[in-house]
């Protein structure tokens, strides 16, 4: 009995102090930040299931004006890209010769937007697989973090030639490159790859895309958007991995996103290396010589969601989170508002109207991915005019 009562003494005792002090601690925590997904939170975030397995919310229900939102759309339907025709008759006149091949035709202009993961919004044919150009970059730079995630490269400012010796490297020049420089587009490589040259002299090769002549400088002083160089930084990765990109793309990030089977990563012709005594496919930074990845407004949407979530999905940390928040921030002082193959808004020149903090991965045809972690949005848009930022307003304008 003496216990009893001590037992029910001690905890009218403790009472007190453990509600002040839980009362305490919910003072605090730190208010949950739009995009964050810590292992705590992550149970109550919204994450699509497989195939169509994705639900749709009125836009009232998570706060947005539903008129503004139509009105965003229905302008959106209105800005068919006059760059890119739908057989890709073009591709010649703008890019030069091509080295691999490109569907017959593509969708027209489509897009969908999501809110706090959930779609609120879609127009088009988002399920047609089309190339989407250099938004591709923006998958070979998280092929890149997987590979520092997993050490197999030690570091992103490890000389490339510490780990690839075929020849690519060896030059007093491109021996001083490293992994960044060619995430941040200032290798300067010098050589050529797949039968193109890093200089791009020469109308027939390059089409509008050729070059004037200028001086080779030296590696991370210099920024150039150049395919071949990132070509060769694709060539490096596949070489580091020892299997074909696409694989690996589809091992660590499609599958466990649950994005669709149609996706494929195109390569040119004649993009073959030997590796291990196995020839294997080597990919494209884009679509300029054709091939490159083809792929879905959706399964774009998830790869956009998956960083707006940090690289998080469900229960498992795909991508660490270390490295999305490097590849979305900007790196020096060379070159625009770019990451790690990433297009950034850091100083509000790119999308005026969108927040800083907002990001993209962006491909010709106006292929975009645009990522908006302050407002827990996603906005895929692909074959419009290039006027991003008008939409990035009109959707902002829906957010009360």
């Amino acid at each position: 009995m003496r216990n009893l009562i001590f037992n029910i003494m001690l905890r009218k005792s403790i009472l007190p102090f453990a509600l002040a002090f839980a009362l305490l601690s919910c003072q605090q925590q730190p208010q949950q930040i739009a995009g964050t997904t810590t292992e705590a939170s992550a149970a109550k975030v919204y994450y699509p299931g497989e195939g169509d397995d994705w639900k749709h919310r009125k836009p009232e229900e998570l706060g947005l004006d539903a008129a503004k939102l139509e009105a965003a759309v229905a302008w959106a339907k209105t800005q068919e890209t006059q760059q890119m025709p739908k057989d890709f008759s073009t591709q010649e006149e703008i890019f030069g010769k091509p080295l691999g091949p490109l569907p017959a035709t593509r969708a027209n202009t489509n897009g969908i937007i999501l809110k706090d993961g959930y779609i609120v919004a879609e127009w088009g044919d988002t399920k047609a697989a089309d190339p989407t150009y250099s938004v591709a970059k923006s998958f070979l730079s998280t092929i890149l973090g997987l590979t520092l995630d997993k050490g197999k490269v030690q570091s992103i400012n490890d000389p490339v030639a510490k780990y690839i010796n075929d020849g690519g490297y060896t030059s007093e020049h491109n021996s001083k490159i490293t992994w960044e420089h060619h995430a941040r587009q200032t290798s300067e490589w010098q050589g050529e790859l797949w039968g193109k040259k890093d200089d791009f002299v020469g109308q027939e090769e390059y089409g509008r895309g050729e070059r004037k002549p200028r001086e080779l400088q030296e590696p991370g002083t210099f920024y150039e958007y150049n395919d071949t160089r990132i070509n060769r930084f694709a060539l490096s990765l596949l070489r580091v991995w020892e299997k074909p990109l696409p694989e690996v793309l589809e091992d660590e990030i499609m599958d466990p996103i649950n994005a669709s089977e149609t996706w494929r990563w195109v390569p040119y012709r004649n993009s073959v290396a030997a590796v291990n005594g196995k020839q294997m496919p080597s990919v494209s930074g884009g679509t300029r010589w054709g091939g490159g990845l083809w792929i879905s407004a959706r399964d774009e949407a998830r790869f956009g969601y998956l960083f707006l979530r940090n690289g998080r999905w469900k229960d498992k940390q795909i991508i660490s989170e270390d490295w999305v928040k490097k590849a979305t921030t900007v790196r020096g002082p060379v070159g625009p508002d770019y990451g790690y193959l990433w297009w950034l808004n850091t100083g509000g020149e790119a999308w005026p109207d969108a927040p800083t903090t907002s990001y993209a991965a962006l491909g010709a045809g106006q292929n975009t991915v645009w990522v908006d972690p302050e407002h827990d949005l996603v906005i895929v848009w692909r074959w419009h005019n290039g006027n991003q930022n008008e939409l990035f307003k009109r959707v902002l304008e829906a957010v009360k």
